[in-house]
């Protein structure tokens, strides 16, 4: 197994992880759960796939299935947000923010939209723009939990990591136990270089049967990081549907960015 604590630093290995998953799952952790766990190319209950879960020749051929129907419709909601979702999976991110940009127009009131646009530009690298898009988003009398996690993703992106914190608590409230918010939560110290409150956190979520794969991964990743090979082997050995390698496991996870 990789050693990769030899190779990148916590912090630059996480961001990696962040970025390719539209702050990572951060913000591809925050679309509508699925009822169980997910699994590669796994699609939310809400019916839109989730980026993280797609592999690079997944990615590529859901690009081609959500351009067809995006080009039939662009209208069409669900078509212009898979088809964004499958663009942040391939790594055509600017791409992806043209989409919701349009959608948004189209929807300006969504706040599904809204906040996929703001993932979207903060996949980009757009972090402002983000920022305000998903707090617009927002509402202050009836607060959305996955919004609160994204733009938590977002200010860790930034290096506003105790705002973040607050944010994911606050959302935690809302959805007390969701794995989504707790993987950000423990990326979120891993970036701080807090192995310990990140393991604690990550085996909470990871337990949970709505945890997706990534999920399970970024706890093995913690314990990778920590110098525990024996323990990163059981948590690699435990992830569902883990038919290649785990070197290929591992090669995917860094180059997730």
């Amino acid at each position: 197994m990789r050693n990769w604590s030899g190779s990148l630093t916590p912090r630059g290995l996480v961001q990696r992880i962040l970025a390719g998953s539209a702050i990572a799952l951060l913000l591809a952790g925050c679309q509508t759960a699925s009822e169980g766990p997910a699994h590669t190319g796994s699609i939310s209950s809400g019916g839109v796939i989730t980026s993280s879960d797609l592999s690079p020749e997944e990615a590529r051929g859901a690009v081609q299935k959500w351009s067809s129907a995006y080009g039939r419709d662009e209208r069409d909601k669900g078509a212009a947000l898979n088809y964004a979702a499958a663009l942040r999976a391939a790594g055509q991110t600017g791409q992806a923010v043209a989409v919701m940009r349009k959608a948004a127009i189209y929807n300006p009131e969504d706040r599904e939209v809204l906040a996929a646009f703001g993932k979207a530009l903060a996949a980009d690298g757009r972090f402002k723009e983000a920022l305000a898009t998903v707090r617009r988003a927002q509402r202050a009398d009836n607060p959305d939990w996955q919004l609160l996690a994204t733009e938590g993703g977002i200010l860790d992106s930034i290096g506003k990591h105790d705002d973040a914190r607050k944010l994911y608590q606050q959302a935690l409230v809302l959805a007390p136990g969701e794995p989504q918010i707790l993987n950000n939560l423990g990326l979120s110290y891993v970036l701080t270089n807090e192995l310990d409150k990140a393991e604690e956190v990550l085996r909470e979520a990871a337990a949970s049967p709505k945890a997706t794969l990534k999920i399970r991964e970024n706890l093995a990743l913690v314990l990778s990081l920590q110098g525990r090979p024996a323990e990163t082997s059981q948590a690699g050995d435990a992830l569902p549907g883990a038919a290649s390698s785990e070197e290929d496991t591992w090669e995917e996870l860094a180059q997730s960015g």
